[in-house]
């Protein structure tokens, strides 16, 4: 169920020209808020019942200005409205963090630094969750291959065999990049070797 558009009033007056009701889409409500007004929004939506923080997530507008998006998806679990509250961020710019209202922000902002390279300030933790410290990229942004980049792997990285060794989705130390990430290859290039799938 989408906010009701009382709370897209009271909300749109409070912050008036900070905040921007989105074009309704399937039934869904979507504010636009300014970067500088985003934790006074968010802060003010716990009090008034979003208590949950179902995903943080985070979007590469490359060929935009500011490049990034920083999404908040909202649920008020007492009368399961659904709010999406999305604030643009500059490459370098930091976001102020929610752990403080969501304990479940924390790994999500931590993703979203990995991914995206995009930092939360006042985060109690904010290091790479899934790629290793000291790695030089952000593999969700734009401009990174998807059979990714030859990165020198620290030893950490491989100092035991992986439950999934060898599978698709799975990182080895060597071997051909473009074999491992078929969906990087033109379809001319396909490995005549390779079976179909039935």
């Amino acid at each position: 169920m989408s906010a009701p558009s009382a709370l897209n009033d009271t909300y749109t007056g409070k912050f008036t020209g900070r905040l921007s009701v989105q074009p309704e889409f399937r039934g869904e409500t979507t504010w636009l808020v300014e970067k500088s007004q985003v934790l006074a929004v968010l802060e003010s939506l716990k009090k008034d019942g979003f208590d949950f923080l179902t995903d943080l997530s985070s979007v590469d507008n490359s060929d935009q200005e500011p490049r990034f998006e920083v999404v908040y998806e909202l649920l008020n679990l007492s009368t399961l409205q659904h709010l999406r509250i999305k604030t643009r961020v500059a490459d370098g710019e930091a976001v102020p963090s929610v752990v403080h209202l969501w304990k479940t922000a924390n790994w999500h902002e931590r993703e979203a630094y990995d991914m995206m390279g995009i930092t939360f300030e006042g985060h109690p933790d904010l290091r790479r969750i899934l790629m290793w410290e000291g790695y030089p990229y952000y593999p969700l942004r734009k401009e990174f291959p998807l059979e990714g980049k030859k990165t020198e792997m620290p030893d950490i990285a491989f100092t035991k065999p992986a439950p999934l060794e060898g599978g698709p989705f799975v990182t080895s130390p060597t071997g051909n990049l473009l074999r491992r990430e078929p969906r990087a290859r033109p379809p001319e290039q396909e490995d005549p070797k390779r079976q179909p799938q039935n």
